[in-house]
C-alpha cells in the first residue's frame, strides 16, 4: 500500500419526499460547503427521492434525472460523487448507488439487502454482486443501509501470500430511522473492528413522509472504532473529513488478525 491520504466530504441532509426538484436544489447549496480539496463527496441513500417504494408517483424515466445531475455535478466540481438512487433498468427497480467520476464513467453497486419490513423487496430487484472500487491505492466497498445488518457481505479478505486486503474502507450510506440509532451505533464499530478498516457512515436527517425521524449520526470510523468526526445530529451538514491509508497500514503491521480469518465463499 502505498502512503496516502484521501480528502472526503460527508453531506448529511433532509430529504424532501418524492420531489427530485426539491432534493436536488438543495443538494446544489449544500455542495457550495465542500472544501475545495475534497476528493470524493458521498450522499445519503436515495438522496433525490426519500426511502419511497411509491414508483408511481415518480417521475419517469425512473432515476435519469438524477443520474444525469450526479454527472454534471461531478464534472462542474471535477469530483467524484457517490450516492444511491431508485433507478430503472430493463423493467426492473434497483436501489442502485453510483460512483460518479468526473469524467462521467461511473462504477456500481445494487442494495443486496432488501428491507422486507417496507416492502422494498416488493418493489425492488436485490443486487447479486459486491463491487470494489479503488481510487489512488485505497480499496472502497459500497454497501446500503440494511446490509450493514448482515456481517458476511461485508466481511474483508487477507492475501497473505501479497499480504494485501481486499478493501480499506466501507461505505455505508441510508435512511435509517433514529429509532434503531442503537443498532447502527455498535454496528459501524463492529464492521470497522472485524474487517480492519475504516467505516464512512452517510445517513439522511429529518422525518419521512411516514412520520419517522431520522437523526443521522453521520461519521467516520477508524480500524479501531473510534469515531473520528461525526456530523451534528439533525443538522443539514457537510463533514469534511480524510482517511490515512498510512495510520490504517500501520494497525493492520501490528496487530494482524486477518492471517486467522476464517475462509468461506458466499452462495447468491
Amino acid at each position: 500500500m502505498k502512503n496516502q491520504s484521501i480528502k472526503i466530504s460527508l453531506v448529511q441532509s433532509d430529504l424532501v419526499w418524492e420531489n427530485t426538484t426539491k432534493n436536488l436544489e438543495n443538494f446544489d447549496k449544500l455542495l457550495t460547503e465542500i472544501d475545495n480539496e475534497t476528493e470524493i463527496i458521498i450522499l445519503p441513500e436515495m438522496f433525490s427521492t426519500g426511502f419511497t417504494m411509491n414508483v408511481e408517483n415518480l417521475e419517469k424515466p425512473l432515476g435519469k434525472r438524477a443520474f444525469d445531475w450526479l454527472k454534471d455535478k461531478a464534472k462542474k466540481l471535477d469530483k467524484i460523487i457517490v450516492g444511491s438512487i431508485l433507478f430503472e433498468q430493463d423493467e426492473k427497480y434497483y436501489n442502485r448507488m453510483f460512483w460518479m467520476r468526473p469524467d462521467g464513467s461511473f462504477e456500481t453497486y445494487d442494495k443486496r439487502h432488501l428491507f422486507s419490513m417496507a416492502n422494498e423487496h416488493k418493489i425492488i430487484t436485490a443486487g447479486n454482486k459486491r463491487t470494489i472500487v479503488e481510487y489512488k491505492g485505497i480499496k472502497f466497498l459500497p454497501q446500503i443501509c440494511y446490509d450493514l445488518r448482515f456481517p458476511v457481505w461485508s466481511k474483508n479478505t487477507y492475501d497473505k501470500k501479497n499480504d494485501t486486503y481486499e478493501f480499506d474502507t466501507i461505505i455505508y450510506i441510508a435512511n435509517w430511522p433514529e429509532k434503531r440509532k442503537q443498532a447502527y451505533t455498535n454496528l459501524l464499530k463492529a464492521r470497522a473492528i472485524e474487517n480492519q478498516s475504516y467505516i464512512i457512515w452517510v445517513n439522511r436527517i429529518g422525518k419521512d413522509n411516514q412520520g419517522i425521524y431520522h437523526s443521522g449520526d453521520t461519521q467516520i470510523i477508524d480500524s479501531f472504532g473510534n469515531i473520528l468526526k461525526q456530523a451534528e445530529k439533525g443538522k443539514n451538514k457537510v463533514v469534511n473529513t480524510e482517511i490515512s491509508i498510512e495510520k490504517l497500514k500501520k494497525h493492520r503491521l501490528s496487530f494482524k488478525v486477518g492471517m486467522d480469518w476464517d475462509k468461506f465463499s458466499i452462495n447468491i
